[in-house]
């Protein structure tokens, strides 16, 4: 149940920024998410996405925990604290999942927590592994195994650093900031919108370039001309209607 849960959301509920550039304020409360994403059919980025998915697991009686990551970025430099929100889901069975509908490209189907070795996934190969210390020294938690950061690696390259202590929804706020008005934050700077695709491909809009990339890795890229192209992907390969095409705020750009 939990892994067509994360494999339908991932095909239904896009990961994008727009809210960002269109001026739309994000508000880190469960009615608000469940508002914008259920309500009115849009998606958003890791703390919308996995804020939402995590309160639908919970309504459906799955222990669920949300926890703090740091994004690796270039040269495997980590990102600011409260970088990522992932998600920590028990089941009635014993199982125990990390659940993340809000990373982008990742994984398609929830990956074994306590797993160490290789997990195969439509996604990638992927590994969680207990973390080495970090630039201060620290492993996390207490330094004893049992409450040390893991990295997540997808194919060989490290992806986010989770710390294993639950969090709520109001501890990502200052992330949220940070994401929507830096001028070093990816998402301030570009366009995004992107799901995965039936067939387990994806489909991106970055701005006016559509990218269609099928299970078997293959790339299709064109440019769209017109703003009724742009604004009837986002309605018909998104489910998202726009009165306007969104442009990156503060270049007049649009992605």
């Amino acid at each position: 149940m939990l892994r067509e849960l994360h494999l339908r959301h991932l095909r239904a509920v896009p990961f994008e920024n727009l809210s960002i550039h269109l001026g739309e304020e994000i508000v880190l409360e469960e009615k608000r998410l469940l508002d914008k994403v259920v309500g009115a059919r849009r998606g958003g980025f890791c703390y919308e996405l996995n804020g939402a998915f995590g309160a639908l697991l919970a309504a459906l009686g799955y222990d669920v925990a949300l926890l703090a990551g740091r994004v690796y970025g270039d040269g495997e430099r980590l990102g600011i604290p409260y970088d990522h929100l992932a998600l920590r889901v028990r089941t009635v069975d014993g199982g125990d999942w990390l659940a993340d509908v809000g990373f982008g490209a990742h994984s398609h189907l929830p990956l074994a927590f306590g797993e160490r070795g290789e997990q195969e996934d439509p996604g990638g190969t992927f590994r969680i592994v207990e973390a080495q210390p970090d630039a201060a020294g620290v492993r996390g938690g207490h330094d004893t195994v049992e409450a040390a950061d893991l990295d997540v690696i997808r194919d060989g390259r490290p992806q986010y650093r989770l710390e294993v202590r639950p969090r709520v929804l109001g501890d990502f706020v200052a992330g949220v900031w940070w994401h929507s008005t830096s001028p070093v934050s990816h998402f301030t700077r570009s366009l995004v919108c992107s799901r995965v695709t039936e067939d387990g491909g994806r489909i991106t809009l970055s701005g006016r370039r559509l990218t269609v990339t099928g299970a078997d890795g293959t790339r299709e890229e064109r440019e769209l001309g017109t703003d009724e192209e742009v604004l009837g992907v986002y309605r018909e390969r998104f489910g998202i209607e726009l009165g306007s095409v969104p442009t990156v705020r503060g270049t007049g750009q649009d992605g």
